[in-house]
């Protein structure tokens, strides 16, 4: 059996309504299953996982972004987090006897239908990618749903499906084939962002802008020169979390097995050192691969001949995963929940 996940991401992490519709659409599609629907409310963000077949997934998906769409008014839209629109990106995964080439065939398809159906612009990006400066989805989201009519003007950010007309209730869409990208954030015990944001610039791949003895960022033939950050296939930024009283490093572990979430988690640990705050445990959004639990759980072990599940509780514990919300295994983990 064929395996592909797919994570849409919607624009919208309060209101229970749209969670039911959506999921009320995936339970009436065949060939699919929804493994996990997380929504935040600071980032007025949900996340969906779902896992199916190579038909089940891209209906699955459609109906999932046909729902979210009917709810969804991006003119009333804020949060923490940055978005293109409604539907802000929807990446599809290769899991079991697929590879990365049938993914990017599956969006390319999902991309086709979900621009006629809903009246959207459509970018590819990642694998699917067919313009090098869209594989990057923060170069694609730039100027976020508030730019978005000027970009559409832009020839080279002529969509990929769909025409290059505004739609000011749904925004844009993004998608694409890639490998498994882990939403892990860090929590740290500050309501000031800037210990936050300081240590997400520190340490994510494209690092920060380089400033001159009086503060100004330096340009060189009008782009700015950066100094790269420290960990490679991170993304990440600062953000608050008002709820909670504290503030996160927010990071994309674009590939895990390159910088692993315990990685991080020591590394953004030693940034808070650095500037004399403490950091209170972490989180992941959505769902995890029981490679990167174990990966984890043989670092910070001493036993070598630990089992699995005593490498996923040491995980757990260790990297503090239970401080924001019970982290249940087999509601997290995506072989457990397949």
């Amino acid at each position: 059996m064929k395996i592909i996940e797919c994570v849409p991401n919607f624009s919208e992490g309060k209101r229970n309504e749209t969670f039911d519709a959506i999921r009320d659409s995936l339970n009436k599609t065949e060939g699919v299953k929804l493994l996990n629907l997380e929504p935040d409310a600071d980032y007025n963000r949900v996340v969906v996982t779902l896992a199916g077949d190579e038909n089940g997934i891209i209906e699955g998906a459609l109906n999932a972004c046909k729902a979210a769409a009917e709810n969804i008014d991006m003119r009333n839209q804020k949060g923490e987090h940055p978005r293109l629109g409604a539907i802000d990106v929807v990446p599809f995964i290769p899991v079991k006897n697929v590879t990365t080439e049938d993914c990017v065939r599956i969006s390319e398809e999902f991309g086709k239908r979900v621009a006629q159906e809903l009246n959207l612009p459509v970018y590819l990006y990642e694998a699917s990618a067919r313009k090098p400066e869209r594989r990057n989805l923060s170069n694609i989201r730039k100027g976020e749903y508030e730019g978005l009519e000027e970009k559409l003007k832009d020839e080279q950010w002529a969509p990929d499906f769909g025409e290059a007309v505004f739609n000011p209730k749904l925004g844009a869409l993004v998608t694409g084939a890639r490998f498994f990208l882990i939403a892990y954030n860090v929590n740290i015990k500050s309501t000031d962002t800037k210990y936050s944001k300081e240590i997400a610039e520190v340490l994510r791949e494209s690092g920060k802008p380089k400033r001159n003895e009086e503060g100004k960022i330096i340009k060189v033939e009008g782009k700015t020169v950066r100094i790269p950050g420290r960990l490679k296939n991170v993304k990440g930024m600062g953000v608050a979390l008002e709820k909670h009283n504290i503030t996160q490093v927010s990071m994309n572990l674009t590939n895990y097995t390159v910088t692993p979430m315990h990685v991080a988690f020591e590394e953004v640990k030693k940034e808070a050192d650095r500037l004399g705050v403490e950091v209170m445990g972490s989180e992941v959004v959505g769902l995890v691969p029981l490679d990167a639990m174990l990966l984890a759980g043989k670092y910070y072990s001493e036993n070598e001949s630990a089992t699995e599940d005593e490498l996923v509780d040491l995980t757990i514990e260790k990297l503090g995963l239970n401080s924001i919300t019970p982290f249940e295994k087999n509601k997290k983990i995506i072989e457990y929940m397949i």
